[in-house]
């Protein structure tokens, strides 16, 4: 008895030793995090020539918000805001939309040819065809410059497929016998029962699709030469990469009180906050949805 006591007590106070550390460990992430994203911001929002000056940290000193009504009055940068939203938007229900149908038949044990396919999808994630032949692909697809390049190729995620595959099967079978007794569709049951179901992971997908999306530019890097296709994330790696003004990037004059350094932060704040402010809405699907998809 005085043993098991004993240990209890050294576990109770292991367990506390681990909880402040991991306080403590959490607490200087989270500031490594956020001071970088707070200076960002306060630079944005500061007059662009007081910012000059330095001594702005996690306030602005004069408040100012020229140079975010420079980036969204050019013409140039407001398309590529608009290509980004589109490419994220479609890209999301294409992706999303294709990679739940394959899962739902995937989740079939009886499927012909199930086994092959797990192993041809399981292939592909450790090797692929490399640049140079993706690049001919696509060209012979006739994707080159165009706003589909960045759609058709990304429709699939092997993994994601294996994340809402997992998720489909914990679904019980009970509630599709019950509806083909009704007399309802494989495609019926699949939309108005399956997915109804699988919100949580559904919105789990979305959100990982969704962020990539959003941040890539290496697509249009490679794949597009077209600028008026160009997305947000490709022309803010142009300003940063080559050390251009934001408006001789675009192909504008800036006439607002604002310098290069000021527009470069307000673009990076501008490509930063959707994801910011979507992400709260989808936090309790994603967590969820990562928690039961990935049991297996």
């Amino acid at each position: 008895m005085a043993k098991r006591k004993k240990s209890s007590m050294r576990y109770s106070k292991d367990e506390k030793i681990f909880n402040v550390v991991n306080v403590i460990f959490m607490t200087l992430f989270m500031a490594v995090i956020i001071l970088p994203l707070a200076n960002i911001l306060a630079l944005a929002f500061n007059d662009a020539h007081d910012a000059i000056r330095g001594g702005i940290y996690f306030w602005p000193r004069e408040f100012s918000i020229e140079s975010f009504i420079t980036v969204f009055e050019n013409p140039n940068i407001f398309r590529a805001f608009v290509i980004s939203v589109m490419r994220t938007v479609v890209g999301v229900i294409f992706h999303v939309s294709f990679t739940a149908i394959v899962a739902y038949g995937m989740s079939k044990t009886k499927l012909v040819g199930r086994g092959i396919y797990i192993k041809m999808g399981i292939f592909t994630m450790f090797f692929n065809g490399g640049l140079i032949p993706t690049f001919l692909l696509y060209r012979n697809l006739g994707l080159l410059d165009s706003f589909w390049v960045y759609i058709i190729p990304a429709m699939f995620s092997f993994v994601n497929m294996i994340i809402m595959m997992n998720f489909f099967r914990n679904i019980p079978i009970s509630l599709e016998e019950s509806a083909e007794m009704d007399g309802a569709s494989p495609l019926t049951i699949f939309v108005r029962i399956i997915l109804p179901l699988s919100m949580p992971v559904l919105a789990t997908i979305a959100l990982f699709h969704g962020v990539g999306q959003w941040n890539d530019y290496m697509a249009a890097n490679i794949f597009v030469n077209d600028t008026s296709l160009h997305p947000l994330q490709m022309l803010l790696f142009r300003i940063i990469s080559q050390n251009l003004s934001p408006s001789v990037a675009a192909g504008a004059n800036v006439v607002r009180p604002t310098t290069s350094q000021s527009l470069q932060l307000a673009m990076m704040v501008v490509t930063t906050v959707p994801v910011v402010v979507i992400y709260p809405f989808l936090q309790k699907y994603f967590i969820k949805g990562m928690m039961i998809g990935a049991v297996k």
